[in-house]
């Protein structure tokens, strides 16, 4: 079919307002004609919106003016006109308590600017952690022809004339401060080096993870996760999207067409072989919902498992995203993917119009030492494990790329902290009643106890237990952790505490076991004991004079579990793009 026959059965979307010869066009027109566009801009061109997380709040995301720019020259050259809007931008690193507890929101403004305006499809440039699936959950919500565009990892962090990853540094400094083996200053001096460019962390952190999984779902153009942010790469890939979002249009190649069932299976398969953040668990489990497609903690498991990590990046790894570019990026991990015979769905569509593998199969790898080959992994079973038992009724998970292998089955006591402000004032006592085989657990840290379910979960250890040259302790919470962090943490224990989960009636002194082999997670009580304890604590509760007004208060009321990705009950579902009723 010529491009001809294409245009020929679209109707644009963006002809609603645009197209017709009355009052409403009219004025649609003439108040869109202030800013010096011409008519001919409005007849039967694709008005293609670019969704923008630009912030100088956001620090990975505060070079999106310039990526922008590129894109725009891409959709006029296609024959498009390019929209520019903003959206929340929800950055990590500055947003209080957690970028977390605004995801949904963001997701909501950028569902309702793509209904609510005149765009035939929309370009999504996203970066930091949240922004990634905040945008992809709302154009899923709308089902129009969407792209991503990330903003690309910033350059390698430097210190005394060494690599560092972004992220994953700080943890490492700070257990060594408190360890007492590097000076205040040394740490301090760090900062400088540390974020260097432009750019989302360099290490394999949630931002990075996200990119990856965008571009394993489909949603990008090959290579889109891993070019550095300040490469003159990224801009021809930005340019090389706004072309292609004006065809998307004419092929009517929607989200729904690309975000399947089967586009999930690959991307959770990539997830384990990158040593992906456990947050894309429920990153994914969101976007899942907003388009339809039933993905369950199973899948993890189903999929997941037994497959082998073979990318060499920290915090799992040696390696930072400007090597992991350079040594092939995403198509190379997905090429020994395939040629293993381990990619779930090879024929699974993507924003180009070809298949995933199509886009891979003949993906240069420059380096095996950064991607290394399937029969020489880092990490033999890479996938997340997910957990069960009578302390995690919907399951909890950990990354086992990021956890010590002999800690992967351990029993031990528990030592308990009801919310993160205990945990502070006393994990550095020195009177704690701690040892190295004990487990710390930590309470009321899950999306309604936090809320918004902060990235606390990797709990830095006793100083007093660091002393000793110990460097991971078995941590459990209801809470999240950061892509950059490592250690074997459990998380996202479902039912959340603050819920009514067991976890709110774990007491000092009880004994769990964790199982990662198994998918296990057991307290050492009885089912009498645990009933018994979690009514004491129900008729205890009371309401959270913060949870009671404003945002918070939607959130508390409607977010939902870790299990169910923590999306508001009311925004599951996909609402389409019908165009609303016009006002004037």
């Amino acid at each position: 079919m010529t491009t001809d026959d294409k245009k020929s059965k679209v109707k644009l979307r963006s002809a609603e307002w645009f197209g017709t010869q009355d009052k409403n066009g009219f004025m649609y027109r003439s108040w869109m004609k202030n800013q010096g566009i011409p008519d001919h801009e409005f007849q039967g061109k694709p008005i293609i919106g670019i969704c923008n997380t630009w912030s100088e709040l956001t620090p990975c995301n505060a070079h999106f003016r310039k990526l922008a720019e590129h894109v725009k020259k891409g959709i006029l050259e296609a024959g498009g006109y390019p929209v520019e809007f903003p959206v929340f931008s929800n950055g990590e690193s500055n947003l209080r308590p957690t970028a977390m507890l605004t995801r949904n929101l963001a997701s909501m403004d950028v569902e309702e600017s793509i209904r609510g305006n005149p765009i035939d499809a929309v370009v999504l440039l996203v970066g930091c952690d949240k922004t990634t699936p905040a945008l992809l959950m709302g154009a899923a919500s709308v089902d129009v022809p969407a792209i991503v565009v990330t903003g690309g990892p910033m350059l390698n962090g430097k210190l005394n004339g060494k690599n560092i990853g972004s992220g994953t540094a700080v943890w490492q400094l700070h257990e060594q401060v408190k360890a007492g083996e590097i000076k205040m200053h040394d740490f301090l001096a760090a900062e400088a080096g540390h974020s260097r460019s432009a750019g989302t962390c360099n290490t394999m952190g949630t931002a990075s993870t996200m990119a990856c999984m965008a571009e394993s779902l489909g949603t990008s153009l090959p290579h889109n996760a891993a070019i550095p942010a300040v490469d003159a790469r990224r801009y021809v890939l930005a340019h090389l999207s706004g072309m292609r979002i004006v065809d998307m249009v004419w092929e009517d190649l929607r989200l729904s067409k690309v975000l399947t069932k089967e586009a999930f299976e690959n991307a959770i398969r990539v997830n384990a072989a990158i040593g992906g953040s456990t947050n894309a668990v429920i990153h994914l489990k969101a976007i899942a919902g907003r388009i339809g497609v039933d993905l369950e903690l199973e899948d993890w498991t189903r999929i997941g498992r037994g497959t082998p990590t073979v990318v060499d990046l920290l915090p799992s790894g040696r390696f930072l995203m400007e090597e992991f570019y350079y040594a092939g990026g995403l198509p190379g991990v997905i090429r020994r993917l395939g040629e293993a015979g381990k990619l779930p769905n090879p024929g699974a569509l993507t924003v180009n119009g070809k298949s995933l593998w199509d886009n891979c199969a003949d993906a240069p790898i420059y380096d095996d030492e950064v991607i290394r080959k399937i029969d020489n992994p880092l990490i033999e079973d890479g996938g997340i494990c997910i957990l069960r038992g009578n302390l995690a009724p919907r399951g909890a998970v950990l990354k086992p790329s990021a956890a010590t292998p002999e800690l992967m089955k351990h029993r031990g006591r528990a030592v308990v902290f009801e919310n993160f402000d205990d945990y502070k004032a006393r994990i550095g006592d020195p009177d704690l009643d701690v040892d190295a085989s004990c487990i710390l657990v930590m309470k009321n840290c899950g999306p309604k106890g936090y809320p918004g379910m902060a990235e606390v979960g990797n709990m830095g250890l006793p100083p007093k237990i660091l002393a000793t040259g110990v460097k991971d302790m078995v941590r459990i919470s209801d809470a999240r952790m950061s892509g950059t962090a490592y250690g074997t943490v459990v998380l996202h224990v479902a039912p959340e505490a603050r819920a009514g989960g067991p976890l709110a009636v774990v007491k000092e002194g009880d004994f769990i076991e964790l199982d990662c082999a198994a998918g296990r997670l057991h307290l050492d009580v009885s089912d009498e004991e645990l009933k018994a304890r979690l009514d004491v604590w129900a008729a205890a509760q009371t309401v959270d004079p913060a949870d009671a007004t404003g945002y918070r208060h939607l959130y508390v009321q409607h977010v939902l579990q870790a299990d169910e990705g923590c999306d508001f009950d009311f925004l599951r579902g996909c609402r389409g793009s019908a165009v609303p009723r016009h006002s004037h």
